[in-house]
C-alpha cells in the first residue's frame, strides 16, 4: 500500500536525468523490454517516437477523453498532428523536453493538475522544473533509458514519476492514480513494444 505522507526518495547515487529533475516523488511506474537491437538503434527509435503512433486502443481512448470537455462545450478539440520530443522540444501544451544523455537517456516532463477532467497545464521554463513547488500542482517526469544487454541487444526502460506540491494536491492525485494506474501501465508497455518493433526492423 502506498503511503501518502511519505514520498519516495530515489537513491542519490544515481545520476540519471530523471533523478536530477524529480528525485522525490509520490508515485511511479516503470516498465522494461528486451530489444534485439544495439543501444544506438534502440535509442534512436525511442528519440524519434511519435507517441500518436503507439498501437494502443487505450491511448486512443485517453486522447479522446482529453478532448471530451471541449466537445461538451460545443468546441472541437485542437488536433494533435504529432507528439514527439525528438528535436529537443515538446509538441503538446504543458510538456517540456528536460534533456538527454545521447545514446542512453532522454527525459521529458510536465506541470499540471492531471486529476481534473479538463487538465490544467502550467507552462514553466525547463530550468524552473526541478525547484517548482507552488501549492496545488503536480509534476510528472518520464524518461527512456537504454542499456546494453550483450552484443546487439538492449534493455529499454520507460519510467514515469509524479510528485505533488502540497497535501491537498497529493490527496487528489492519489484518488486519480488508483483509478488510472492499470491504464498507464498498459500504455507504457504498448509504447515500449512500438519502439522495440521499430528498433528491430531498422537496418
Amino acid at each position: 500500500m502506498t503511503n501518502m505522507d511519505s514520498p519516495k526518495v530515489a537513491p542519490a547515487a544515481d545520476q540519471e536525468l530523471i533523478e536530477r529533475y524529480l528525485p522525490t516523488y509520490d508515485v511511479a511506474i516503470t516498465e522494461h523490454v528486451v530489444v534485439e537491437a544495439d543501444t544506438e538503434r534502440t535509442y534512436r527509435a525511442a528519440g524519434q517516437l511519435d507517441f500518436l503512433t503507439v498501437r494502443s486502443p487505450l491511448l486512443v481512448a485517453s486522447l479522446f477523453v482529453r478532448g471530451l470537455p471541449a466537445r461538451l462545450r460545443g468546441h472541437a478539440p485542437e488536433p494533435l498532428p504529432e507528439l514527439r520530443f525528438a528535436d529537443g522540444s515538446a509538441s503538446l501544451p504543458g510538456w517540456l523536453f528536460l534533456g538527454e544523455v545521447p545514446g542512453r537517456e532522454t527525459a521529458f516532463g510536465a506541470v499540471g493538475k492531471f486529476w481534473k477532467a479538463d487538465i490544467e497545464w502550467r507552462d514553466i521554463p525547463v530550468e524552473q522544473f526541478a525547484a517548482f513547488d507552488e501549492p496545488g500542482w503536480g509534476k510528472i517526469a518520464c524518461h527512456f533509458l537504454v542499456r546494453p544487454d550483450g552484443p546487439g541487444r538492449s534493455i529499454l526502460t520507460y519510467e514515469c514519476r509524479t510528485a505533488t506540491t502540497d497535501a491537498m494536491a497529493r490527496r487528489m492525485m492519489f484518488r486519480y492514480w488508483w483509478l488510472i494506474r492499470p491504464f498507464v501501465g498498459h500504455i507504457l508497455r504498448a509504447t515500449l513494444h512500438t519502439i522495440r518493433a521499430k528498433s528491430e526492423s531498422d537496418t
